[in-house]
């Protein structure tokens, strides 16, 4: 129970790494706020909270709209108070399709850096007159392995995930000084119940084996840095990501 009581918002949250996320926070005592911007996945997760005795509020959003991220944080005031924890988990992946930079349609590209990184920025802006007032909160960003690797036919992607490091960065040095910690995660080739045509499973097999842990990750591998992250166990650590890539990184 080392978030007990704690309030965390989960963006994203509906499905895929998010759910894994909510559920494991529930577990550990947090009170979730599921922030989704399917309202059906985001009440199922809710449902799947709520019936193993945790407490958890829907808040329909898209983290691309200022107004629907002012309105996360402020359902979540109104819910409960306060605001604990932030997560910034929502990204378009999933959805893309592998190709050279330079047939990247140019809307993909900003639909994509809407959710990846102004969205990331946005509920950052919308949760921190809580946190600052509080004088005391967490928010945790998730990168990926690909902004390190400069993997090739992503770039929007990649270059969306150096922002996340970026952002990370820069408001850890900008939200210090109100005792908020900002940090971010950065996981490997993550395996869930969201279909990818980009990554099939045998290729996340052959992915794998360029790891120095020769399986493939999975979203329970990035629960318990999130909770470090999202406990007072990290309270002196901030700017920093940590690679959860299975030693991608030493190869």
């Amino acid at each position: 129970m080392r978030l007990k009581d704690q309030i965390a918002i989960i963006t994203g949250s509906g499905q895929g790494l998010g759910r894994a996320f909510a559920l494991a926070f529930a577990r550990e005592g947090a009170k979730v706020v599921i922030a989704e911007r399917n309202a059906e996945r985001g009440a199922a997760v809710a449902s799947e909270i709520i019936a193993a005795g945790g407490e958890a509020l829907v808040v329909v959003t898209d983290v691309s709209s200022e107004s629907s991220t002012q309105a996360m944080a402020a359902a979540t005031l109104e819910r409960w108070g306060r605001i604990d924890v932030l997560l910034n988990n929502a990204a378009i992946f999933s959805t893309i399709k592998m190709r050279p930079f330079d047939q990247i349609p140019v809307q993909e590209w900003d639909d994509l850096m809407a959710v990846n990184v102004r969205g990331v920025w946005l509920c950052c802006k919308a949760v921190a007159p809580a946190m600052r007032q509080q004088r005391r909160g967490k928010i945790i960003n998730i990168a990926s392995v690909v902004f390190d690797l400069g993997r090739a036919n992503y770039l929007h992607y990649v270059a969306s995930k150096g922002a996340v490091i970026a952002i990370t960065r820069g408001l850890a040095t900008e939200l210090g000084d109100y005792g908020i910690n900002v940090n971010a995660i950065s996981p490997s080739s993550i395996q869930t119940e969201i279909p990818r045509e980009t990554v099939t499973r045998e290729g996340a097999i052959a992915f794998a084996q360029q790891q120095v842990i020769k399986r493939v990750q999975e979203p329970a591998d990035l629960i318990g840095p999130a909770i470090f992250l999202a406990s007072s166990d990290s309270d002196f650590i901030t700017g920093q990501t940590i690679n959860v890539d299975g030693g991608l990184r030493f190869r």
